[in-house]
């Protein structure tokens, strides 16, 4: 499950016990069905081995730890 901020292994808005992932790897995440993004886009994503990174871009200051490499979020990779 995507969650503006992180992907979790379900909505912690409504299940107390979910777990936020640092790193997922595409398969894990498509087997899990965590519906990251279109499954088109994130297909490809994995074909052209184009990590992803999901996190809250309108929190301020994530956008430049982001392109700092700080661990903000989840790396699909």
């Amino acid at each position: 499950m995507c969650i503006r901020d992180s992907i979790y292994t379900a909505d912690p808005n409504k299940d107390p016990s979910a777990t936020r992932f640092d790193r997922l790897g595409f398969r894990e995440a498509l087997d899990r069905d965590l519906q990251v993004m279109d499954r088109t886009a994130f297909t490809l994503c994995m074909e052209n081995r184009m990590p992803i990174m999901v996190f809250d871009m309108f929190k301020a200051g994530n956008m430049e730890r982001a392109v700092r490499g700080e661990a903000i979020g989840t790396w699909v990779t």
